[in-house]
């Protein structure tokens, strides 16, 4: 079971819908993103999860400076490809990490951000002076063990280590057309809509069985971009959940992120 005893006082957990790669060069559409982090207490260190990193084990990334992004996406605009954000990592945390998993195998890796980090980034932390770790997913843990995997994490917003969790609410690719700009989909609104009932609700089981949700297949034909909200529940414990970010673009993929405490 989540633990719902978190003091109000720990920094929140944060569910990020990071969005297409061109946010990052989106001053109007980051504007959201950069108020959001604004009105947040300025974390000493970052521990992100992010639908783009799913491995066979658990792993760390860079813990030094992050001098090489993943361009993990094709077909962009060139710019794209050459931007940079040298964040330093955080060997601290990743000790911090290893000492709560320690019965865990966890490699470290120099892998670097992928843009499911540093696209949002771009505009909630533009100096790139927060020290961030990111951690894989593994693909093998079930639905409960993401929740239990957030739990284990918990104590870390005791010690001004923010977690962020980045994926997306809706994420249909395949339908996905970039020159829409008709009505949302109703099929992507009854998926959005049932996991803020969900969440306000603090329906854990609900959450764990997101797969037989409305349209769940439709919005989510694979599992990746959905799978980092379980390890927010976990390090959240589902309280004081507010929606800071809402709405979609396309038709189909939903903005909405997740702030919890």
């Amino acid at each position: 079971m989540v633990n719902t005893e978190i003091d109000n006082q720990l920094m929140p957990v944060l569910f990020v819908s990071h969005g297409s790669p061109v946010l990052a060069v989106d001053a109007e559409k980051g504007e959201a993103y950069r108020q959001w982090a604004d009105s947040l207490p300025k974390p000493e260190t970052i521990l992100i999860f992010s639908a783009h990193w799913e491995g066979e084990q658990l792993a760390l990334g860079e813990t030094r400076t992050h001098e090489e992004l993943i361009y993990d996406f094709y077909g962009f605009p060139d710019p794209l490809y050459d931007l940079q954000y040298p964040a330093p990592g955080s060997k601290q945390l990743a000790k911090q990490v290893q000492n709560l998993l320690f019965e865990e195998d966890i490699s470290v890796t120099n892998r670097g951000l992928d843009h499911g980090v540093w696209v949002p980034f771009f505009h909630m932390w533009p100096k790139a002076d927060v020290p961030v770790l990111q951690m894989s997913m593994p693909s093998s843990l079930s639905n409960q063990d993401l929740v239990k995997l957030g739990e284990k994490l918990q104590p870390l917003r005791q010690q001004g280590v923010l977690i962020i969790c980045s994926g997306m609410v809706t994420h249909n690719l395949r339908a996905w057309n970039p020159h829409y700009s008709g009505p949302t989909m109703d099929w992507a609104q009854r998926f959005d809509q049932w996991l803020k009932d969900t969440l306000d609700n603090q329906d854990l089981d609900g959450l764990l069985a997101w797969e037989q949700a409305p349209e769940s297949k439709q919005n989510h034909p694979t599992a990746e971009h959905f799978r980092p909200m379980l390890i927010a529940a976990g390090a959240s414990g589902l309280q004081d959940i507010s929606y800071p970010i809402e709405g979609f673009d396309f038709g189909i993929l939903s903005n909405r992120c997740v702030q919890f405490g």
